[in-house]
């Protein structure tokens, strides 16, 4: 595929994340003009990885589809990749940033989680989950936007990442919930006395009301080690970290008065969101 081609399929991939991954499509109109495309062909791969779960019937599938990424990755089912517009985007981005392969197949990896009903057995666990698909993306997406160079910033992507992972989780606890999937660590849940089955079971209690509690907590505290690591983020690539942004609004709508975290789908106004991410790019110097 030539640069034009590429160049064509963008206002393709920046219309695949805006209807998949809306938070990251306007952080990612603050990056300049140039790498809109690249990180659109990123955001655009997440979404189509993170969405298999709720389109597959069972496990097999999910695993079928993920091998099939792998092997496109990989070199493989070239005349597939051609056709297929996000996995094109993708291969054309990474041959034009020189975008290493590995983490992409990590995300994928990760990502097996969802195909299954088994609870998140730790929060080492979690933690980890959310560097390989969160915190990897926001190190691709700096890569893009450095043009390839490693200009630092590794530790507060870690962070970054996890903290925008558990506030997402946090999000679709709703969803999550309904198709049996219990991403709050087991080691939480039995420190406060909630099983899995209750999860499921859309069971509300002051244990759970603890749990989530407390997960929030962890989340602002990756938030707030990110941000004591501000200094070490390169302006260039400080566009990959525009989405934390809206981390703490969605921390603090979960904290209000009355909040069901089995009914409530937590957001935040478009106007709003688009104040907070162009205040932070001010900030950021993008």
């Amino acid at each position: 595929m030539t640069k034009t081609a590429a160049s064509s399929g963008q206002p393709a991939m920046l219309e695949h994340v805006r209807r998949s991954d809306p938070d990251r499509y306007l952080a990612l109109l603050f990056a300049p003009a140039g790498k809109q495309g690249p990180l659109a062909a990123l955001y655009a791969f997440n979404a189509e990885i993170a969405r298999v779960r709720g389109i597959v019937r069972e496990p097999a599938m999910g695993e079928i589809r993920f091998q099939w990424w792998r092997e496109v990755l990989h070199g493989g089912r070239a005349g597939e990749a051609r056709d297929n517009p996000v996995a094109a985007a993708l291969i054309e981005t990474i041959q034009a940033q020189g975008l290493p392969v590995k983490p992409l197949v990590d995300l994928i990896d990760a990502r097996t989680f969802d195909l299954y009903d088994d609870p998140m057995p730790t929060w080492l666990d979690l933690e980890g989950y959310a560097g390989e698909t969160s915190s990897s993306l926001i190190r691709l997406a700096s890569l893009v936007l450095s043009d390839g160079a490693d200009v630092g910033g590794a530790e507060a992507a870690g962070h970054a990442g996890v903290a925008y992972a558990l506030a997402g989780l946090l999000r679709a606890f709703p969803w999550t919930s309904r198709r049996g999937q219990v991403f709050l660590p087991i080691e939480l849940l039995d420190a406060h006395r909630v099983t899995p089955a209750a999860i499921r079971n859309g069971e509300d209690s002051p244990g759970l009301r603890a749990a989530l509690a407390e997960a929030r907590a962890r989340a602002r505290g990756h938030l707030a080690a990110t941000r004591s690591l501000v200094g070490t983020i390169s302006p260039a690539i400080a566009a990959a970290f525009l989405p934390v942004a809206l981390v703490a609004p969605y921390l603090d709508a979960m904290e209000r008065r009355g909040y069901d975290p089995y009914r409530d789908e937590i957001d935040v106004a478009k106007l709003r969101k688009l104040w907070i991410l162009w205040r932070q790019a001010r900030r950021a110097g993008v």
